[in-house]
């Protein structure tokens, strides 16, 4: 290899490191792929825009694509992975009433859902 190809290699080895999979933010607990594969299962596109979903085209709740930057979720509890954990969980118990249904997500689904939408 010549001097000259070592920076575009070094360039391209950069951009493939950078296409491997989501990593959790730090602190973050879950895994962020599954929980990508969970957010579809689950069919959370069908009412929200989220990051990489095809078919996010509905406008009945709030995009996903800020959640880490967001202060409160639904704005009734701090934004943190546990609380958000309870909220995938059973939203209607944080604050009865609002229009996202219990899906019956699991406990370990809600935490690589979370680990997702936080990493984004």
């Amino acid at each position: 290899m010549t001097a000259a190809r070592i920076p575009a290699m070094m360039a391209l080895a950069m951009l493939v490191a950078a296409c491997g999979p989501t990593r959790p933010a730090p602190g973050i607990q879950g895994d962020p792929e599954r929980g990508k594969i969970a957010l579809t299962q689950y069919a959370c596109h069908s009412c929200h825009t989220v990051p990489s979903i095809a078919g996010s085209k509905v406008y009945v709740g709030r995009p996903l694509g800020d959640m880490a930057e967001r202060r409160y979720i639904a704005g009734k509890v701090p934004n943190t992975q546990d609380n958000l954990v309870r909220w995938i969980m059973d939203p209607q118990a944080i604050d009865p009433g609002n229009a996202m249904p219990n899906m019956g997500v699991s406990e370990r689904d809600a935490i690589d859902i979370s680990a997702y939408l936080l990493s984004q």
